[in-house]
């Protein structure tokens, strides 16, 4: 996992991601919906949300919550700039740095991301990171991204993410001392006009950022035939998005 080139990647994409990331908007209001849902009358006063980026989650958080902590990270320092308005209010502040690895608060009620945890190199190792900065019985609430995530990409290219089914993700958060509370999977399917298209609503939105191959005439226009082919209908041509929700709490040691 090239960490400098994903920073690359969603620092370029900063302008364009809240515009373009249609799916990852409509994952952070659910997520937000299911904490309030799954926990009505929690108090999360110490949050931190880990890979921030341009603050779609960040500010319902703030919105919902109203914390007197709210710790925004990411791995682009460049994000700053888009969190500028939310900094400003008291309790928030933004740090830039790898989530797996750098300092972050502890004592935590709430330690939560959306759409991030799939760029890690070992959530099994941040699972056992996040025990450690929660308080008995504190959240980690979370989205990642199925297999069958972006599978038209991984079919034509075979460039793609290594994705944890949920299954194990539910092993590996129990071995590191969470309960469950909620965990769900589904998919959202995006059309487009154009194969073209598609790759431009991935590079507006960051998520070719471990890719480092180019694109020349000829392959461009075998990827564009063959996407038509495959994936192509009278509504355009798709583009499978399959989000993971996952809401668990610390145990509480027994005497």
């Amino acid at each position: 996992m090239d960490k400098r080139l994903i920073a690359e990647r969603f620092a370029r994409a900063r302008a364009t991601y809240s515009r373009e990331a249609r799916v990852q908007q409509q994952v952070a209001e659910k997520m937000t919906a299911l904490l309030r849902r799954t926990l009505p009358d929690a108090r999360f006063d110490r949050i931190v949300e880990f890979g921030c980026g341009t603050g779609l989650y960040s500010q319902l958080i703030h919105d919902t919550w109203h914390p007197s902590l709210l710790h925004l990270n990411d791995l682009c320092p460049e994000m700053r700039f888009c969190l500028e308005e939310l900094t400003a209010r008291p309790g928030v502040a933004f740090e830039a740095g790898d989530a797996e690895t750098c300092p972050l608060p502890g004592g935590l009620d709430l330690l939560t991301s959306c759409s991030t945890l799939q760029w890690f190199a070992s959530p099994r190792e941040f699972f056992r990171r996040a025990a450690s900065l929660l308080r008995p019985g504190g959240v980690l609430a979370f989205t990642t991204f199925g297999l069958r995530n972006l599978h038209e990409i991984r079919t034509l290219t075979g460039n793609g993410l290594d994705y944890t089914p949920p299954q194990q993700l539910r092993r590996e958060l129990e071995d590191a001392g969470f309960c469950i509370l909620h965990l769900e999977q589904e998919e959202a399917v995006l059309r487009f006009p154009t194969p073209v298209d598609v790759l431009r609503h991935l590079r507006m939105t960051g998520v070719t950022g471990t890719e480092k191959q180019t694109w020349s005439r000829g392959r461009l226009q075998a990827f564009c035939d063959e996407y038509l082919r495959r994936f192509g209908s009278s509504e355009g041509v798709s583009l499978t998005y399959q989000p993971i929700y996952v809401i668990s709490s610390k145990k509480t040691p027994t005497i």
